[in-house]
């Protein structure tokens, strides 16, 4: 194997941002933002939506107002006459 082309595997929190819920495992990813867990440092990254807040996991159904979003585009940007 080539020598310095692999990245550095990081030991990570993902935390689902709606239920707090942490996921403790490795990953490429990294952040600034650091927490102590067990006696190792884990980089923390925050997450929208994960199995825990997902509707397919979950089984909730959302209703997405896609006519209030269409109504507001076009008074946001309609042009004035």
């Amino acid at each position: 194997m080539k020598k310095d082309i692999h990245p550095n595997l990081n030991s990570v929190c993902f935390v689902d941002v709606s239920s707090g819920r942490k996921f403790i495992t490795k990953s490429t990813a990294s952040s600034k933002k650091q927490e102590n867990i067990d006696g190792l440092d884990h980089h923390v990254l925050l997450r929208d939506v994960t199995m825990d807040s997902h509707p397919a996991y979950t089984g909730e159904k959302r209703f997405v107002d896609t006519a209030g979003r269409v109504e507001k585009f076009q008074s946001k940007f309609s042009r004035k006459r």
